[in-house]
């Protein structure tokens, strides 16, 4: 599990996923959203813009699992 630490109070999921280097801009999200590929804290995700926050863990499957962490 990789740690992406974030100096807000929340990040939203295509950015996380931007900074995490699974997708190189937004618009990739759709693509992994279609799939059925994203699970935020076990649940599958179906919004590109879901908030997320400190100590939530975020699944991609095929490509790995990055826990929010703030400062």
């Amino acid at each position: 599990m990789k740690n992406i630490k974030i100096k807000t109070d929340m990040i939203q999921l295509d950015q996380l996923l931007k900074l995490a280097d699974v997708i190189a801009t937004g618009g990739q999200i759709r693509m992994f959203l279609d799939a059925k590929k994203i699970f935020v804290n076990g649940e599958l995700c179906q919004v590109k813009r879901k908030q997320l926050h400190d100590g939530d863990v975020v699944e991609v499957k095929g490509c790995g699992t990055y826990r929010v962490c703030g400062e």
